[in-house]
């Protein structure tokens, strides 16, 4: 048997297994729900398809500003 293969074997692995939480998994690894709104994510998608517009709007004007040059 290697060392590795004693460490499991130790008393000390044992410890709190038999408690009441031993499966549990702990609270803050825990998967959380989504709390955002309908409206919000929608608020939100409409503002970056938004932002995405303009920006090609603006590409677009700046090209075309460089094109007549």
């Amino acid at each position: 048997m290697a060392a590795a293969d004693e460490t499991y074997l130790d008393d000390a692995y044992d410890e709190g297994i038999d408690h009441a939480h031993a499966g549990e998994i702990v609270e803050w690894y825990a998967k959380r729900p989504v709390t955002v709104s309908t409206a919000a994510a929608t608020g939100s998608l409409v503002a970056a398809f938004a932002l995405g517009a303009l920006t090609a709007v603006g590409t677009l004007f700046l090209l075309r500003q460089y094109d007549e040059r």
